[in-house]
């Protein structure tokens, strides 16, 4: 089964290349060249950083049978009261930037501590959290937007850029890098799937469940924190809206790139080629001049598909495993009277 998973999940990230390069290639045809130019290449991954944290923070959750629709809220939240904190109070950008970590850590350290001491779903947790921080979000800024010119250090950063890339995109790249390295080569990421593969036999091995449910919102959270500094830098104020259309894009970064909604799996790789096909997907938009609202529906109808194409290869795989042990010899039991079973002692 981990082989079939293996070639599934390298299938996945060969067809999302494909399907990165054809959706270039088409955008640059029909823009004329002008989707290759700096400025356009520099905002397509300046704006491609917070799709990737965000795919990545559902990832998280997901890997352990849990599901996080406080994404949004979290990050819009805490980039609100950074914002405020840092054009109210004069509080230090350095300060700021700690705030939104600070504050995403903690709410999704919540978010899992409520999951564990009430056994309520995780889904209906973080509704309520996704409902409460809103309004939270909303209570501090009001009908306001406050200007980036408030924490211009920040600002400056999402401006700068190594080799023309923006250094904002770097940085979602290393993050992903230390979750790939969290879930593949530390004991603490290995109890994670462990837990949200089989949760009854990770509990005989002598890995606390809670533990992993806690940690996993906990770790969710902070990127959602990490999401929010960077809205801090790329954008030019915040409002009620930071956030607002998170939700979406989380799943379906993780859901397309491969990762089992079951839990037990994470696919690093898939969900930033995902959440690069999202940002084609919106790229598109923009240059064909659709409404917003058909972004939603490509990325819904992909990940529908997704899931239903996931379900099948399941069923299909059931099947097939299903027949080959009804063909498999008999050979526990006794072939003829007196005879011993196989393997007991003669």
């Amino acid at each position: 089964m981990k082989r079939q998973a293996l070639a599934f999940a390298r299938s996945q990230n060969l067809t999302l290349a494909v399907i990165i390069v054809l959706g270039v290639v088409l955008l640059g045809v029909t823009s004329g060249g002008g989707f290759f130019s700096p400025v356009s290449v520099r905002t397509f991954f300046q704006f491609l950083a917070v799709p990737i944290l965000i795919g990545l923070a559902q990832m998280i959750t997901v890997a352990v049978g849990q599901l996080n629709l406080a994404i949004g809220s979290i990050g819009g939240f805490a980039a609100c009261l950074a914002g405020v904190m840092m054009a109210d109070l004069g509080v230090p950008a350095v300060l700021g930037v700690v705030v939104t970590l600070v504050v995403g850590a903690v709410a999704g350290f919540i978010n899992g501590w409520l999951v564990v001491a009430t056994r309520i779903n995780g889904f209906i947790v973080t509704l309520a959290t996704m409902t409460i921080l809103s309004g939270a979000q909303y209570a501090i800024v009001s009908t306001r937007t406050i200007s980036s010119t408030n924490w211009a250090p920040i600002a400056d950063l999402g401006k700068a850029t190594v080799g023309g890339i923006p250094v904002v995109f770097i940085l979602a790249i290393v993050v992903a890098v230390l979750v790939s390295l969290a879930f593949n080569h530390t004991v603490g990421g290995r109890r994670l799937l462990a837990s949200g593969d089989n949760s009854h036999a990770a509990a005989l091995s002598g890995i606390s469940n809670d533990r992993s449910v806690i940690i996993a919102h906990a770790a969710s959270g902070l990127l959602c924190g990490v999401a929010a500094f960077i809205s801090l830098a790329s954008l030019s104020g915040v409002n009620t809206s930071v956030g607002g259309d998170w939700l979406l894009p989380s799943f379906a970064a993780p859901i397309i790139g491969g990762v089992a909604l079951t839990g037990g799996t994470v696919a690093i790789l898939g969900t930033t080629l995902a959440a690069t096909v999202v940002r084609l997907v919106d790229s598109a938009r923009a240059e064909f001049q659709l409404a917003p609202a058909w972004v939603n529906f490509v990325i819904g109808a992909v990940v529908l598909g997704t899931v239903a194409l996931g379900r099948a290869r399941e069923v299909r795989d059931s099947r097939r495993a299903g027949a080959a042990r009804a063909k498999a010899p008999q050979t526990t039991g006794p072939t003829s009277p007196g005879q011993a079973p196989t393997g007991a002692a003669s």
